[in-house]
């Protein structure tokens, strides 16, 4: 069993950079392949990024490639997710999803666990 717990939403206005957090329990969390989604109100999950468990492979969006980056501190059960250049359109909840298996998918219903979201507005 893995809980997931998202920090680090806010408002900032275009252009700026917010870095979000995912804590996770569980002592496996080393195993474990870790995504980013987004949801915008009246749209459907979006996958935003993947990082493989030892951290050396990670797979972005095209919408988000060259802004995000994704990156893990095993010591720390964390994986972040650092925004730079953020635009309106990336306003949505965002939320880390786990996974044991060793699959860097996009698909959401192939990640196991999930945390409850972290609100990110961008003003223009």
């Amino acid at each position: 069993q893995v809980q997931l717990v998202e920090s680090g939403g806010g408002l900032v206005q275009a252009g700026g950079s917010l870095r979000l957090s995912c804590a996770a329990s569980g002592r496996t969390f080393s195993s474990y392949t870790m995504a980013w989604f987004r949801q915008a109100p009246g749209k459907e999950r979006e996958f935003v990024t993947v990082i493989s468990w030892s951290g050396s492979s990670t797979i972005y969006a095209d919408s988000v490639k060259g802004r995000f980056t994704i990156s893990r501190d095993t010591a720390k059960n964390t994986v972040y997710l650092q925004m730079n250049s953020l635009k309106p359109e990336d306003t949505a909840v965002y939320h880390c999803a786990a996974d044991l298996s060793r699959l860097l998918t996009r698909t959401p219903e192939l990640y196991e666990y999930w945390g409850q979201g972290t609100q990110v507005t961008v003003s223009s």
